[in-house]
């Protein structure tokens, strides 16, 4: 099926991240990813799809040290440990509201998204809540998923063949893995376009890890976001939207690039290990 051919995480959710030559997964996820969040004093979560409030959180990086902490970069080069008074405040400046790091979400909090213009961008339900919050900006408002700081699958892949194809159809556009925060790059070789759609419902093992592929990834502002040294991109999304726009769930078509997996067993991931089929037993 393929070969990993980059593993990323991000230990603060919608901070830049860290490229690791191997990982240990467990049913959480990647150790280490995307363990803390910013949050605002009314419970909000900090999220880059919510980019005129939370897009500068794009300009830090986050990793995390061999004895387990978080450290975060900012954009001046300082480096703090999340539990830092001194990051709290220091990322209040950055944003311009009182913010902190938080290892949890308390019950309740919430995660905003802008909406797209384009069709597929959200479901059309979703959609018609809309609101105008105080940036001027329409977004949605909803949650992560229960007991973690995910929006909603643990381990999101990627694959190679996606990527070219849509290069292919899209010169003007930079198709760079890093925009769509994958935690697997996946290298497809000859497969075809949006490959990894066929493996939804199957059992994959990648090196030690076996993982369920559970549905496409529906993509939203931040791929079209300039960071990590890339550019912004607005027609990214539109183009996404244009050549892939799929059903998931009983969401509609929705704009969709890669796949969310579950863990079903642990163990270790390493660049360069195979991703093969497994036979439901």
């Amino acid at each position: 099926m393929g070969t990993v051919t980059a593993l990323c995480r991000y230990p603060v959710k919608s901070m830049l991240g860290e490229a690791l030559l191997s990982a240990a997964v467990t049913h959480a996820g990647l150790t280490g990813d995307r363990t803390h969040a910013v949050l605002d004093d009314t419970g909000t979560i900090g999220s880059a799809k919510h980019p005129r409030k939370w897009g500068q959180l794009l300009d830090c990086r986050s990793r995390l040290t061999d004895d387990g902490a978080v450290r975060v970069e900012l954009p001046d080069g300082a480096i703090l440990t999340a539990g830092d008074p001194e990051l709290d405040v220091r990322l209040s400046k950055l944003l311009g509201r009182q913010v902190f790091v938080s290892a949890s979400a308390p019950s309740g909090s919430t995660l905003e998204r802008a909406v797209p213009a384009y069709e597929g961008g959200v479901p059309d339900a979703v959609r018609a809540t809309a609101s105008v919050d105080g940036t001027g900006e329409e977004i949605t408002v909803g949650n992560v998923a229960a007991g973690t700081l995910f929006d909603f699958g643990r381990v999101h892949l990627v694959t190679t063949s996606s990527l070219e194809g849509l290069r292919t159809r899209c010169p003007d556009s930079d198709f760079d893995p890093r925009r769509f925060r994958p935690n697997l790059v996946v290298n497809t070789g000859g497969h075809g376009d949006f490959v990894e759609d066929t493996w939804v419902n199957r059992r994959v093992r990648v090196g030690e890890a076996l993982f369920r592929v559970v549905v496409p990834t529906p993509r939203c502002v931040v791929p079209t976001l300039g960071h990590d040294g890339l550019r912004a991109d607005p027609g990214i999304m539109r183009a996404i939207a244009r050549e892939h726009r799929i059903p998931v769930f009983d969401l509609g078509r929705l704009a969709c690039l890669g796949v969310y997996l579950d863990v079903l067993e642990p163990g270790s991931v390493r660049v360069g290990d195979p991703v093969t089929r497994q036979d439901e037993p």
